[in-house]
């Protein structure tokens, strides 16, 4: 195998032609997952478009509430972008070699996504926060110019620290295996294949981890620890039923994002006693189903857009 040697600080670095995907080795049905998973790929980019066209194009929507929507929906499409087709060309096409510099490149795109979608769920939190908790100066707190700033600020962060994360990679030497186990060009799995000290990767990963996750986790706990304390002190208890259940359609996108995330991601990074083929599978599932099922949720779930689709539906009973 031939490598790319670069100097750095006077130490010789090796970097390979590229790196392996070796996921799946003892996944019997791996053909019918991958098909599976194309399957939510279509649904993902078809009912997230839907969502934003549908709330671009109605300037009834255009709400500091449906701005966090979109952002959560353009999120969605990154997300199951960066890993779903780069899957069908690893484990149906049987082409699992990805080129280093791609390499790279889909490790920032998905480890950019993710922790985007955590703090686009703590968006929604503090729009529903604003809602019920301060209903007489929703339109001061709750303006599209602070939604604005906030997903703004969330893209700059989360962008920021991802570059950072991933041009350190380059500092790393490949010069023994450059097999993969996982599903695509993983941070922690790629780390670890390194001949050198990867202790700065180590520390960036899990701090980073541990901040993405928890903080907005942390803020949207609180949120609707707040939102119960406002229910309860309504005066009517059919107000405090009608507050709860504007409510549900992001408690359910929370709990699909969060629950198996904390439980396999974390778990993983630090060397748990988890199955690498379950590990990478329920990896994958909790990456990928969470874009396609949020926008399935807010269609079903949201009045206004429910409202929108059946008289677009009309209309086009109508035109025919």
């Amino acid at each position: 195998m031939s490598f790319l040697r670069t100097a750095l600080n006077d130490s010789l670095i090796i970097h390979p032609p590229g790196f392996y995907i070796i996921g799946f080795q003892t996944f019997p049905f791996i053909s019918v997952y991958i098909i599976f998973l194309a399957f939510v790929y279509v649904v993902t980019v078809l009912f997230n478009s839907f969502l934003i066209c549908m709330i671009a194009f109605n300037p009834c929507l255009h709400t500091p509430k449906f701005l966090a929507v979109i952002n959560l929906a353009v999120i969605d499409v990154i997300l199951n972008t960066s890993v779903i087709p780069g899957m069908i060309k690893t484990f149906l096409l049987k082409d699992n070699f990805v080129p280093f510099n791609l390499c790279l490149v889909q490790m920032c795109v998905y480890y950019a996504a993710l922790p985007l979608e955590s703090y686009a769920l703590a968006i929604l939190a503090y729009d529903r926060l604003i809602v019920i908790c301060f209903p007489l100066r929703h339109n001061s707190f709750n303006t599209l110019r602070i939604m604005s700033c906030m997903v703004s600020l969330s893209w700059l962060y989360v962008l920021s620290l991802d570059i950072f994360a991933t041009s350190i990679m380059t500092r790393l030497s490949f010069c023994d295996s450059v097999r993969v186990f996982s599903y695509f060009c993983d941070y922690a799995p790629v780390f670890r294949l390194a001949c050198n000290d990867f202790t700065m990767q180590w520390t960036v990963a899990s701090t980073a981890s541990i901040v993405n996750l928890m903080v907005p986790f942390t803020f949207i706990l609180l949120s609707y620890f707040s939102i119960l304390v406002a229910v309860f002190r309504m005066k009517s208890v059919s107000s405090g039923i009608k507050a709860l259940t504007t409510c549900i359609e992001h408690l359910i996108l929370v709990a699909v994002f969060y629950i198996p995330i904390f439980s396999i991601f974390l778990i993983g990074l630090y060397g748990g006693t988890v199955d690498p083929d379950q590990r990478v599978l329920s990896l994958s599932l909790a990456s990928c189903l969470p874009p396609c099922i949020n926008p399935i949720i807010y269609s079903l779930k949201t009045k206004e857009i429910k409202t929108r689709a059946l008289a677009l539906v009309r209309k086009n009973k109508i035109g025919t």
